[in-house]
């Protein structure tokens, strides 16, 4: 199960990126949101709910294994934050490579509280910040949408 565990962790290996690993994590999860983004509403809270879920685990045995309590490998909390930036913002590609690099200014300037959601036990602390930047970087591009409509169909 270890295993298994840090393969979601690293986002299928991309944490193992040697340059930004949080860039390909993040990276991951913008795919991941244009594969999806005209999906139902309902799978796509379904498919973050999960993702979240299996990612708090995961990234509590990440930790573990590479001996760190939030080690550079684990991105699938950059995944979970990147598709909350983008997902119920109706973003089009020019707009959501905008939350893309939103989300990556937040995910690295870390505004409050999400800096102090680190200090949360376990995966639950790794996956807490990113998806308070997340929500930062959605409330963004929410109103990105309402002065520039043409960027989110």
């Amino acid at each position: 199960m270890k295993r298994v565990a840090v393969l979601i962790a690293t986002a299928g290996g991309a944490g193992y990126a040697p340059v930004a690993p949080g860039t390909a994590g993040s990276a991951v999860g913008f795919v991941i949101y244009l594969l999806t983004r005209h999906w139902p509403a309902s799978w796509q809270i379904a498919l973050l709910a999960g993702i979240t879920i299996v990612g708090v685990w995961a990234c509590h045995e990440a930790a573990r294994h590479f001996g760190r309590k939030d080690p550079g490998q684990a991105v699938i909390d950059e995944v979970a934050g990147q598709l909350v930036t983008l997902y119920f913002t109706g973003a089009g590609l020019p707009a959501a490579v905008f939350g893309f690099l939103v989300f990556r200014a937040l995910d690295i300037v870390k505004p409050w509280p999400a800096r102090s959601f680190e200090r949360l036990p376990g995966g639950i602390g790794i996956m807490a910040d990113d998806l308070m930047a997340g929500l930062y970087g959605n409330l963004l591009l929410q109103g990105a949408a309402w002065l520039l409509p043409v960027f989110f169909t």
